[in-house]
């Protein structure tokens, strides 16, 4: 399968997240309680990746798109998930220096300003993947627009009341059945330290439980998107990994989704969550439940310790490029602890400058190497890694659209990323599904969910 290539001669600046001013402020840990009983979730898990990688670098992309990422065939099927824990809801913020996705020139910082550097024609060879219609889906170039910053579709309300908020949600949930539709204009249109503090004025009101009324108001898709949106985005993450790996079986592609995804100070804080709200070591969890040198990866990626410096070392990069080739396409078997060394320090404005050079070094994508050294679970790590070194809103994207592509819908996944993404970047991951499937994200979901899910999703996403 192909993935978008990536030029030697740079791409358009494209800035990191979360937005300056956005960052949300959370509630002191152990505030809020959550109460037991979270609704069934679908299965979360990424579905396998395919084993045959991805075609070697023919040429570059040319400015009017790129290939279609390869990635993830038919969505996985629903499957139940564990009780939502009881404890004290979470409330570090997550901060720091975020990363965005690609393009972005080598030289360009992280929040630099709109791209200069023009894109070269060509397409990468190597067969497009099949399915997508026609044999093939372009890759667009990210429209202007898109360097100027990352945004969420939720902001935070202005004139916000939080007491007047828990007003008007009470009265909903008040009496002879429920009146969803002014649940959702509130929760849709507040950001999450917004709702934390409507949670707090609902409790000071009433002396009841915000999120236990609202639970016994709601089920299925619907009780479980609502429950997400009352989350501090750090104890959402960590609730979904000890979800993941809670009972039999084990959700990578929900552990790869979270933890290859986010900045250490993300990572920092959802291992200190894990910790305090469900009295676990996250590193243990992961030894236990996964193993060889997919756990040594996800190992890596929980101490949150990558660079984060924005400026890249070109000499490093053709090293890096030059240690990749030698552990792998070089030499009869592979080299995996090169890889993983590489993937798990280097920053993401550094993977990025290392592929260019592996590409223009071997005549071949790093991607498509490590489609033919790895497979499995430890290939669609790697490869997630690459693919946010790449282009960030571009990986979510194709996760939204295999979560519903096909028979059935991935709604764990569907709402995982929708919720978590809504103040971070799901402006550009709109963008970039709109370029990759000629589809809107809003068109898409309408077409595969329904009642008050459908209703709220299409708030959040703002269709």
């Amino acid at each position: 399968m192909s993935y978008p290539g990536y030029p030697p001669t740079g791409y358009p600046a494209f800035p990191g997240y979360p937005p300056v001013g956005q960052e949300s402020s959370f509630p002191p840990p152990g505030q809020y309680s959550y109460p037991s009983g979270f609704p069934p979730m679908g299965g979360g898990a990424y579905p396998p990746t395919p084993s045959s990688g991805y075609p070697g670098a023919g040429g570059y992309p040319g400015a009017g798109g790129y290939p279609a990422p390869g990635g993830y065939p038919s969505a996985p099927q629903p499957g139940g998930a564990p009780s939502y824990p009881g404890g004290q809801g979470f409330g570090a913020p997550p901060s720091g220096a975020g990363f965005s996705g690609y393009p972005q020139p080598p030289s360009q910082s992280y929040g630099g300003g709109p791209a200069q550097v023009p894109l070269p024609g060509g397409f990468p060879g190597g067969p497009m993947p099949s399915q997508y219609p026609g044999g093939q889906s372009p890759y667009p170039s990210q429209p202007a627009s898109m360097t100027q910053g990352t945004q969420g579709t939720i902001q935070p309300a202005a004139n916000f009341d939080a007491m007047r908020d828990a007003e008007i949600l009470r009265k909903a949930m008040k009496g002879f059945g429920t009146d969803e539709q002014a649940i959702v204009d509130v929760v849709a249109s507040r950001s999450n330290d917004q709702r934390q503090k409507i949670k707090a004025a609902f409790k000071t009101m009433y002396g009841k439980d915000l999120i236990r009324d609202l639970k016994s108001e709601l089920s299925g898709n619907m009780e479980e998107l609502i429950l997400a949106l009352f989350m501090p985005p750090t104890y959402y993450d960590a609730w979904s990994l000890q979800n993941a790996m809670k009972g039999a079986g084990t959700q990578e592609r929900v552990l790869i989704e979270i933890l290859c995804t986010r900045t250490n100070q993300e990572i920092r804080e959802i291992v200190r969550c894990y910790q305090s709200e469900f009295g676990r070591d996250l590193e243990k969890d992961i030894r236990s439940d996964t193993s060889g040198h997919f756990e040594r990866l996800l190992v890596s990626m929980c101490q949150g310790n990558r660079d984060e410096n924005q400026n890249v070392n070109h000499q490093l990069a053709q090293e890096d490029a030059q240690r990749l080739y030698q552990a792998g396409e070089g030499r009869l078997g592979t080299d995996e602890s090169c890889f993983n060394m590489i993937l798990a320090t280097r920053s993401f404005p550094q993977l990025k400058a290392t592929m260019e050079a592996y590409s223009r070094m071997a005549n071949r994508d790093l991607l498509s190497s490590v489609g033919r050294e790895f497979s499995g679970n430890v290939e669609s790590g790697l490869k997630t890694i690459l693919q946010c070194a790449l282009n960030r809103p571009a990986f979510f994207a194709e996760r939204l659209y295999y979560s519903m592509k096909g028979a059935g819908t991935d709604d764990s996944t569907l709402v995982r990323i929708v919720v978590a993404r809504s103040e971070i970047d799901l402006v550009q991951i709109k963008q970039m599904f709109s370029q990759m499937y000629q589809k809107t994200l809003g068109t898409m979901i309408a077409s595969d969910t329904s009642g008050d899910y459908r209703r709220l999703l299409l708030a959040i996403v703002g269709q």
